[in-house]
């Protein structure tokens, strides 16, 4: 399967990189073709310019600035998502990764005014996050990121395909032996993906 991995942090020492390595050298153990996109490193600009919003829904022109990681969007048949959580939100350039690239004509089309999901490519869909922390807080204020990967993306990509959230939380508090037990676990969940 050819796997688009989205990596999300900008320190390479981080417990989240150790993570995006256990993805991507468990994924490609497995046998799959592996697309690693490491944002930070590849230097990608999340911002949406004012050219690209007066242009968005003019297929034509939507993609010109984006058109390398729409192409590599449009390639894979599975992605995974690596970000740690940041005031119960995405990272600024995973975010801004969706509104240039999940474009009119990439990831939905418009009919007739109403929105037609058209990501049918992409047949399973999983994301390895962490939380600063505890479970209860996220819960409180509703969980935007598990809501942005379990509703939002999920309704992008092809219907019924199978979507996976592994979450480490309380990352304020954790522990070797907290961390190792989340990097097994990922890394199990790569191995069976």
């Amino acid at each position: 399967m050819r796997v688009l991995v989205l990596f999300a942090h900008p320190v390479e020492t981080s417990f989240q990189a150790a993570l995006h390595a256990t993805v991507v050298e468990r994924l490609r153990r497995a046998g799959h073709a592996v697309d690693d996109c490491d944002l930070y490193a590849e230097g990608f600009n999340p911002v949406l310019s004012r050219e690209e919003r007066l242009h968005y829904h003019d297929l034509g022109v939507n993609r010109r600035n984006v058109a390398p990681y729409v192409e590599r969007v449009l390639a894979a048949e599975a992605l995974v998502l690596v970000h740690p959580v940041w005031n119960f939100g995405l990272p600024a350039i995973l975010k801004g990764f969706f509104d240039r690239v999940f474009l009119p004509g990439v990831s939905f089309r418009m009919e007739n005014g109403k929105v037609k999901p058209s990501l049918h490519n992409i047949t399973k869909l999983t994301a390895v996050v962490t939380y600063g922390g505890a479970r209860w807080r996220a819960l409180g204020v509703g969980d935007p990121p598990r809501k942005i990967v379990k509703r939002v993306l999920r309704a992008q990509i092809k219907p019924l395909a199978p979507v996976d959230y592994l979450a480490h939380y309380d990352m304020n508090r954790s522990t070797d032996a907290t961390r190792a037990a989340f990097l097994e676990k990922v890394g199990a969940a790569m191995d069976r993906f």
